[in-house]
């Protein structure tokens, strides 16, 4: 049976790469909880896209203080002028005969100059996209945050059930080799003609259904160890090993803590929380974006520059001097009507804010909900594992003397198999409850900001 566990913060979907040979050789060939923790953290592709992701808002950023800085642009720009017509070009005046002279037919034009400008006001959106990126810095910081407790709680679950399965799996072969003696004692009362055929053919099915419970359980566990590689981004050909791990029963059976103080815990610090209340911030700002559409914009504006001409009698240097002028300029707009956009986008900019104002509500409710549960589970399972000890005890003791009873032919097949199916439910619901409570009070821990850890 697996454990589950749904976690307020969300799955991370890894997608499975292959090792090199030689990051092979410096993996552990037993892994502790903490070195799979520590590696998904330094190998998991999501996340590394999440840092990306960070890096790349780092640079909205600059931009966005750039926009602070004036602007400076060279220009230039050159232009052949050809008139093939006899009568087309540059022509002299001859006074004497009266008749027109063509001096060219090609003109040559150059312009150079150097432009800027700087807003001087823009309804303070400069300013407010600075804030707004600087809160996206924020938020993508506790988005990698988030997906890093992400990664540690689905390595608890999938660890915890690795720990599961493998102790299935021994509890199926204990059962195993008890049907299996009980067989072979049958078949002996059989040829003996203390039993009948039918009484051994059922021995013989509790055999074979032992059988079938091993190879079921030590599939979970292969399957178990997959899942736990793929998170962790290993290869399809690694064969990867967990270390052991004893629970006592005081850490099953510690005391609770108090639900109300673990969820005021939980909201002060949990990333995804911090992440909602930055996103209620951001959507203020957006609406002060938006309303910047509103108020005019001022803007200074200047440039140098001078050209040159062929046609001209006076040198290239002499029209470099000559031409070069000088220009400077303020330019004020002032919004009148631009078809109800400003209009629109504020109105939208409020409804998202309201939208991150009821995610946040909703938020919370979650984290509440899964404190709850994971408190009412862990309490739950603390109790059923403290019962299913006694009805351990109290199964093993009368499987025992049922199978004595057995081989001196005193109890039938049907007492037999009914004892030996009672113990094997017995373990696995002891074993259903050991790994509940733990799987809960360790989610309690993190709730509590105190980490994750395993002995």
């Amino acid at each position: 049976m697996a454990l589950t566990y749904a976690f307020c913060c969300g799955p991370v979907m890894a997608q499975q790469v292959s090792a090199d040979t030689a990051s092979v050789q410096q993996l552990p060939q037993s892994w502790s909880f903490n070195e799979c923790v520590e590696y998904a953290k330094a190998n998991n592709i999501d996340l590394r896209q999440s840092m990306l992701t960070r890096e790349s808002s780092g640079y909205d950023l600059e931009a966005a203080q750039g926009q602070w800085l004036p602007t400076f642009n060279f220009s230039t720009s050159h232009s052949l002028s050809n008139y093939p017509s006899p009568a087309g070009g540059n022509f002299s005046y001859d006074e004497n005969n009266g008749t027109l002279t063509s001096i060219s037919k090609n003109t040559y034009n150059g312009s150079y100059s150097i432009t800027g400008g700087w807003t001087i006001y823009n309804g303070n959106q400069r300013r407010n996209n600075i804030k707004r990126n600087e809160l996206q810095n924020d938020i993508n910081d506790m988005a990698i945050e988030q997906l890093n407790n992400s990664l540690e709680t689905q390595i608890l679950n999938y660890y915890l059930q690795i720990l599961y399965a493998r102790e299935a799996i021994d509890i199926a072969r204990q059962s195993l080799e008890v049907s299996e003696a009980q067989m072979k004692r049958g078949e002996e009362l059989m040829n003996a003609g203390s039993m009948s055929r039918v009484d051994y053919v059922q021995l013989e099915s509790q055999y074979q259904t032992d059988k079938y419970n091993v190879v079921t359980a030590e599939s979970n566990y292969e399957t178990y160890k997959t899942q736990l590689k793929q998170l962790l981004e290993l290869g399809i050909d690694y064969d990867m090993q967990i270390d052991s791990i004893a629970f006592g029963d005081e850490m099953i059976l510690q005391p609770l803590p108090d639900k109300v103080e673990v969820y005021n815990t939980a909201i002060a610090w949990l990333p995804e929380v911090q992440q909602s209340a930055l996103q209620q911030d951001m959507s203020e700002l957006d609406i002060k974006i938006a309303k910047s559409g509103y108020l005019p914009t001022i803007s200074l504006n200047g440039s140098v520059g001078t050209g040159t001409n062929s046609s001209s009698d006076f040198s290239f240097g002499s029209q470099m001097k000559h031409n070069f002028n000088e220009q400077i300029g303020v330019t004020l707009s002032i919004p009148i009507f631009d078809a109800k956009q400003t209009k629109t986008e504020v109105a939208k900019a409020r409804i998202d804010k309201m939208n991150t104002i009821l995610d946040y509500r909703s938020l919370l409710n979650d984290v509440a909900q899964t404190i709850e549960s994971a408190y009412l589970d862990a309490r739950n399972s603390q109790a059923q594992y403290a019962s299913s000890k006694e009805a351990v005890r109290s199964a093993e003791l009368t499987d025992e003397l049922t199978n004595e009873q057995f081989k001196l032919g005193m109890v039938n097949t049907l007492d037999l198999l009914s004892s030996h199916n009672a113990l094997l439910t017995a373990r696995v619901q002891l074993l259903q409850a050991k790994y509940m409570a733990l799987l809960n009070l360790k989610m309690l821990d993190y709730y509590q900001h105190k980490g994750i850890t395993l002995p």
